[in-house]
């Protein structure tokens, strides 16, 4: 046991009610991290501790020492920690620890990372010992992290995670010293974020965390049957209807935490209230579960849930069926025969969450394509052109083209079906020279409108013809690597998860692959754009797909998008939707020049 450059002797008094008001300036903080055999405080046992004295953001003394836990370390927890059996041997028993512990933390406010687990074991111990356990007050920087930090800069809470957001100057590495040096600067960071926002007293403090209530609490059973394992979970309510459906990678503990003051936003509270039961679907892996919560909630449309819960609603880009075909915005687009290419056809892009976006699109794309915009029909014995003067305001864009005849106006249409499926990016290379045109004029205004309209049209079109050809493929089966070892598998159908498997460290991968892909299920196409595959589910695939480490195993047919297609001009459309915030317009030079 360790205890270097203690600088001042412990007090052994608790902090009264009278004293909370000291600023946190002044307040001295104990931050204290556990190794142990397990996860339960019950059946497991203490194997080392780590802790750091902090007051005023100076450094009062450390605690540190391995612990005999009584028993053999788990391989698992070996792994983990590096603390083996051979090691703890010699070390003291926790009931020769706890009293120097309890001694060196007196009179101070404990903090942990996840202080319910610490707390847990060294309450236990303590029980076990007959040791006393003082009142301490507690301060866990989990629930501190997820009141002060948004989910957008910090989608997890980890001790990892928040280390590399506030750049500790000690990393976490599954030790108790290491550990707890890296949660006292996650406190300091986080002290400096509620200080702006008026938090300046341990009172004030434990005001802003938020509350739980005794029946919150009390329905962490409700997650009791629930594995640790990835999957999907579905909160239902009192008429066993769903109210809410997420996804973990370890659902018990992700489920826990709804009950916890980890959770924070009102309405998930209210749901928390509401439930009287948790389901659960296991998954081989995060993909699978990521693909089965999409289609849960398009399936149930749960109330407490906001997004995804209506993937068939949009609105799409289509042409018409008429002499004169024109750009179209519908809900269900028209069906089309599929390019030469491939199986997924592309006549139709979205789909768009607003229709004005899409009406957007449609627009440039046929002023650059020269499809009429005006929507009168137009009989095959007649010409176009005839009452749509190219000089009036607003002129309908097939009007530069002058008097057509449906065969003479079917070769902008063809231009046009071309762009939508990528097999000719002339109308993009249009739209590029008129915006170098027009800052050459220094009219940069109208460049940067254009620019702006020009990088929406090309952002759609790559998205659409991205999902396309993954969706052409009849079927991919796609492996990576896992972290613990062994591969992750997904086999894909016609823009579908058609099975999912996973073949742990040491199992011969090839075997599981002809298994899962023997067990998969059928998918049957349809004429739709993408082959009737949900976009949202194409979406995550192809991210799953594009991401490091991830190999192809087998494909019936290539898994490409198309060479003229949008894809090569994604990077322009960015740089140039990036620039709406003031830079200059018309300085992005051509995707492939």
């Amino acid at each position: 046991m360790t205890v270097p450059h203690r600088t001042e002797p412990a007090v052994g008094i608790q902090l009264g009610f009278d004293e909370l008001d000291t600023p946190l300036r002044e307040t001295t903080f104990v931050v204290v991290d556990l190794e142990t055999t397990g996860g339960s405080s019950t059946d497991d046992a203490i194997t080392e501790i780590g802790a750091v004295k902090i007051r005023g953001g100076e450094v009062l003394g450390e605690f540190a020492t391995l612990v005999d836990p009584g028993r053999s370390i788990p391989p698992n927890i070996v792994q983990l920690t590096g603390i083996t059996t051979a090691m703890v041997r010699a070390a003291p028993r926790i009931e020769q620890v706890l009293p120097s512990f309890l001694e060196f933390a007196a009179g101070s406010v404990l903090v942990a990372h996840n202080a319910g687990f610490d707390v847990g074991f060294l309450r236990a111990a303590a029980s076990r010992s007959e040791v006393a356990w003082p009142r301490f007050q507690v301060l866990c920087t989990v629930k501190l992290a997820r009141r002060v930090l948004g989910r957008d800069e910090a989608p997890s809470v980890r001790l990892s995670a928040l280390a590399e957001l506030f750049r500790v100057s000690t990393t976490p590495t599954h030790r108790a010293l290491d550990d707890a040096r890296a949660t006292v600067d996650v406190l300091h960071a986080l002290i400096d974020r509620v200080g702006n926002q008026g938090v300046h007293s341990l009172t004030e403090l434990r005001d802003y965390l938020p509350a739980v209530t005794a029946e919150q609490r009390a329905k962490r059973s409700l997650a009791a049957h629930l594995p640790r394992r990835p999957g999907v979970y579905l909160f239902r309510g009192p008429s066993d209807e769903v109210l809410y459906i997420g996804t973990a990678v370890d659902l018990r503990r992700r489920v826990r935490n709804y009950f916890t003051g980890s959770e924070t936003r009102p309405r998930l509270k209210e749901m928390v209230a509401l439930t009287t039961r948790i389901d659960h679907v296991e998954c081989a892996h995060a993909l699978e579960a990521g693909v089965r919560e999409l289609r849960l909630l398009a399936a149930h449309a749960p109330p407490y849930n906001r997004r995804s819960k209506f993937p068939t609603r949009g609105w799409w880009i289509t042409l018409t069926d008429e002499a004169f075909p024109r750009l179209s915005v519908v809900r269900t687009p028209t069906t089309a025969a599929p390019p030469p290419t491939g199986g997924g056809t592309t006549d139709a892009v979205g789909p768009f969450s607003s229709r004005a976006d899409a009406v957007a699109v449609a627009t440039t794309v046929a002023e650059f394509c020269l499809l009429r915009t005006c929507t009168r029909r137009i009989p095959r014995s007649k010409r176009h052109g005839e009452r749509c003067p190219p000089e009036a305001v607003g002129a309908c864009a097939a009007a530069a083209a002058g008097l057509q005849t449906p065969v003479e106006y079917a070769r902008q249409v063809d231009l046009a079906r071309a762009l939508l499926r990528g097999e000719d990016d002339t109308p993009l290379h249009r739209m590029r020279e008129r915006i170098e045109h027009l800052g050459a004029a220094e009219l940069f205004e109208s460049a940067a409108r254009l620019r702006d309209r020009a990088a929406d049209a090309v952002l759609a079109l790559r998205r659409t013809q991205r999902l396309a050809a993954l969706a052409a493929v009849d079927e991919l089966i796609a492996a990576r690597r896992r972290a613990e070892g062994g591969w992750e598998f997904a086999v894909i159908r016609a823009g579908r998860l058609a099975a999912a498997g996973v073949a742990p460290r040491g199992v011969p991968p090839m075997p599981v692959v002809d298994a899962i892909a023997a067990a998969a299920e059928t998918v049957r196409p349809t004429t739709a754009p993408l082959r009737g595959a949900l976009v949202e589910e194409l979406g995550l695939l192809a991210r799953w797909l594009h991401d490091d480490g991830v190999r192809i195993v087998r494909t019936t047919q290539g898994w490409s998008e198309p060479l003229r297609g949008a894809g090569a001009w994604a990077q322009w459309g960015e740089l140039a939707r990036t620039a709406r915030a003031g830079a200059e317009p018309v300085t992005i030079a051509h995707p492939l020049r």
